[in-house]
């Protein structure tokens, strides 16, 4: 904890330095993990937040490309996460050409194992 107290007043000298603020109710000082952009950050590194991947697990079979975009969009955020992810989406990405929306079982085989 005192490594930690060394680093946050070596953050508030720059800040200062720099004329730099914090809004002091959105700072988090001690805590064992913070969320940040739809990610939880802790001393083991960078995690997926569990509500963001149960609402992508529930999400349905899309029926058009705006649901589509949807549902790739926040897949995308944790494309980090999927090892091979754009070969995976490769069938998904296809039906966002234009006239190109005939969705089949190729397509919900990525959808299901981006899932």
């Amino acid at each position: 904890m005192t490594d930690h107290i060394v680093h946050v007043k070596e953050v508030f000298d720059l800040m200062l330095k720099f004329q730099l603020y914090a809004k002091m109710s959105k700072c988090a000082f001690g805590v064992p993990k913070v969320e940040y952009l739809g990610h939880f950050i802790s001393a083991e590194g960078v995690s997926t937040d569990p509500k963001k991947i149960i609402t992508v697990s529930n999400w349905p079979l899309s029926n058009n490309i705006k649901q589509l975009r949807g549902f790739l969009g926040l897949a995308g955020y944790y494309m980090s996460f999927i090892n091979g992810f754009g070969s995976i989406c490769r069938p998904l990405y296809d039906l966002l050409k234009k006239d190109n929306f005939g969705w089949n079982e190729e397509c919900t085989a990525a959808f299901e194992k981006l899932k």
